[in-house]
């Protein structure tokens, strides 16, 4: 059983994807598992026949403890035992390989260099469709694509007359959830093998109407709103416009709701004469009660400002079109907030650190951490150096982490390890929120939703009212670690940031 996160101890085997004599590939999904942080499948760490299942669907268990025995071909029948979900370290190599960073501290390295994706849920180069939640940077995706391992599918039934055959179980499972057949989809794993992001591709063109493109976030909805932090967003998994007409049949996923329901609570249902009911917390509720429990512990204090965003909404206007003309989706505020906020924790590296009883912790990596918010709780996927990633880079990552939330698809590495937290807050319509620090992180920064106020402007005729687009941030931090003052200046770092940006700044 592996580790899916930094504060997880345990996890629930969900089900088993493959049985005792079934032959299994390396990184193919061997089982689902239930945590309070994620639902994720977790890949095999190695390839040959499944010879044993040790720990039922329905169980917990703690991390480490073995829940099947795989038999690999060097073994001959010796029936070697091995700990069938503990990722292997060699795993991210092919990235390493391609990235230009360095190896992450040894503090760092359990979760910052994690499992393999449970999106590989086949043999396919498909890293270069996830950027979020690995260390590889979106701009190299294709890149790295070509030197990404691969393995030849050996099933027979993988024959070109058995197109349903192409995919793995976990696969064809996410078809038949949406109502589609293989023939509609178009694969792009190796050997025309039908992968879940080209499910999800497609899924999200049809709920668009956009093309199905080659990323990952396919054809995400990505309309701006009319509110400024609105769009796309990285926080609670900002529900997309209504798709303007599908162009095929299949329906929208259940997982994308309109914006009034993206957070709301199941109803309830009082028995007759019952004036109340017990309402039973699931795994997540779970596991947000006991981090805040924990988070609570810890001293907040906050500091808040006003961002003019003028310039920032100027140049978003103005880009915007072209944008998603060339990249198939829309750009959002919310990787301009995240830009200004990993330039202004290099200014200030004692707000990307974790607290210990020993001291702070600093953090070399800067992993940001973006609150998404889906239908029952609200999870904090991790966007890992994200201060090397352009704004199309973070724009892409964000996109890909939301809309992977909104179908309950993210992977075991997309969390642990994440030195500061961005909340857009905003897309709700927001103007001032007090965060809750992501313990043991010490800073969390929220952006409001941008309105249009009357401020007075200087000028040379004098001061002036004027009409500007404004938000409102606030910080929030472990007062331990640090005080008012200094995060003042982070939070002054993020605001001439934001208020300086024109059209000189590169996006990608």
């Amino acid at each position: 059983m592996p580790q899916l996160g930094e504060s997880v101890a345990e996890g629930t085997i969900g089900k088993w994807l493959k049985q005792p004599g079934d032959s299994v590939e390396k990184y193919e999904p061997l089982l689902e598992v239930i945590t309070d942080k994620v639902n994720a499948e977790v890949p095999s760490p190695f390839a040959g026949v499944l010879k044993e299942i040790l720990v039922e669907e329905g169980a917990t268990v703690p991390n480490n403890a073995e829940i099947a025995v795989i038999e690999t071909a060097d073994e001959g029948g010796a029936g070697g035992t091995a700990p069938a979900a503990e990722p292997p370290q060699e795993t991210e190599a092919p990235k390493a390989a391609e990235s230009p960073q360095p190896s992450p501290a040894a503090a760092d390295a359990p979760d910052d260099r994690g499992a393999p994706t449970a999106a590989t849920a086949a043999p396919s180069p498909e890293p270069a469709q996830g950027p979020a939640g690995s260390d590889e940077r979106p701009e190299r995706a294709a890149a790295s694509a070509a030197n990404a391992p691969t393995a030849v599918a050996t099933e027979p039934a993988e024959a070109p007359g058995n197109p349903d055959a192409r995919m793995t179980p976990a696969v064809r499972r996410l078809l038949r959830e949406h109502g589609l057949t293989a023939a509609q989809i178009v694969g792009t794993g190796g050997g025309g093998r039908i992968t879940r992001e080209d499910v999800t591709n497609y899924v999200e063109a049809q709920r668009t109407g956009q093309p199905v493109g080659g990323q990952a976030v396919g054809g995400a909805a990505t309309a701006p709103s009319t509110n400024g932090a609105t769009a796309p967003s990285a926080a609670p998994s900002g529900p997309a416009a209504p798709a303007p007409g599908a162009p095929a049949p299949a329906p929208a996923p259940p997982s994308a709701p309109a914006p009034a329901t993206a957070a709301a609570a199941p109803g309830i249902e009082f028995p007759a004469g019952a004036d109340e009911v017990l309402v039973p917390m699931t795994q997540m509720r779970k596991g947000i009660a006991a981090q805040m429990t924990r988070a609570l512990q810890a001293p907040h204090a906050y500091v808040q400002m006003e961002v003019d965003a003028t310039r920032l909404v100027a140049l978003r206007d103005k880009v915007n079109r072209e944008y998603k003309a060339k990249e198939g989706v829309g750009l959002s505020y919310v990787p301009f907030v995240v830009k200004a906020a990993t330039a202004a924790l290099k200014r200030n590296p004692t707000f990307n650190a974790h607290w210990t009883d020993a001291g702070l912790m600093a953090k070399r990596r800067i992993n940001v951490g973006v609150a998404v918010a889906v239908e029952d709780g609200l999870i904090v996927p991790v966007i890992r150096d994200a201060d090397t990633l352009s704004v199309h880079g973070l724009n892409l990552a964000i996109l890909d982490v939301a809309n992977r939330a909104r179908i309950g698809k993210l992977r075991v590495d997309d969390f642990g390890g994440g030195t500061f937290t961005v909340d857009n807050t905003g897309y709700l319509g927001t103007n001032l929120v007090m965060p809750i620090l992501n313990v043991p992180e010490v800073g969390i920064v929220t952006m409001e939703a941008i309105t249009k106020r009357p401020v007075v402007v200087s000028t040379p005729d004098g001061d002036v009212i004027a009409i500007r687009p404004v938000m409102n941030m606030v910080v929030g931090i472990d007062h331990r670690a640090n005080d008012g003052a200094q995060a003042a200046a982070f939070l002054n770092d993020v605001k001439r940031w934001l208020e300086s940006v024109d059209a000189g700044l590169p996006l990608w």
